[in-house]
């Protein structure tokens, strides 16, 4: 059922404070003996640890799967079918640009470009020194803001391409 390692030391090594508070969490979780039970706190156990890591690397995984009592691959089921979990490092600032029906007529495909241009990373792709990562994003429910790019949790809509000096000038 769950890994056969000792998933907390492994995840103390990655980060001793963080792997603190991920065990408090889980521990503050009513879990049981029975898996279909505690199946159920799965996507909100994954929200917080990457909450607390920024991404789901596969020590982390194997935690959750250990203290869940669930098997590896429900946790990376999980992890891939929702593009929220990303199980790969991401810039302290994660910038979204909404390619929704809506902000790609509005012109979200010059956006995509003129970041990559000033960033020099491509769609999905995080910089080397860590600062910033790049994703598209379906649709963000802002649509009479179009288009719409996220920075983190901060929203900025109406957005054209001569904003994005001034959006990534926030970030600093």
């Amino acid at each position: 059922m769950s890994c056969p390692i000792n998933s907390k030391a492994e995840l103390a090594k990655l980060s001793p404070e963080k792997a603190e508070e991920l065990d408090v969490y889980l521990t503050s979780l009513p879990l049981t003996d029975d898996r279909e039970r505690n199946r159920g706190f799965l996507i909100q156990s994954l929200h917080k640890a990457q909450e607390i890591f920024t991404y789901l690397p596969s020590v982390v995984q194997v935690h959750v799967a250990n203290r869940l009592g669930l098997h590896l691959a429900e946790v990376y089921g999980v992890i891939s079918f929702y593009s929220y979990f990303t199980d790969k490092p991401v810039g302290r600032y994660k910038i979204n640009i909404c390619t929704g029906t809506a902000c790609f007529v509005k012109g979200a495909d010059k956006l995509v470009e003129e970041f990559q241009r000033y960033l020099g990373i491509k769609l999905g792709e995080t910089g080397t020194d860590g600062k910033f990562s790049l994703t598209g994003l379906r649709c963000v429910g802002a649509c009479s803001m179009a288009p719409v790019v996220m920075v983190n949790d901060r929203v900025y809509g109406n957005v054209t391409t001569k904003m994005v000096p001034e959006i990534i000038s926030d970030c600093k």
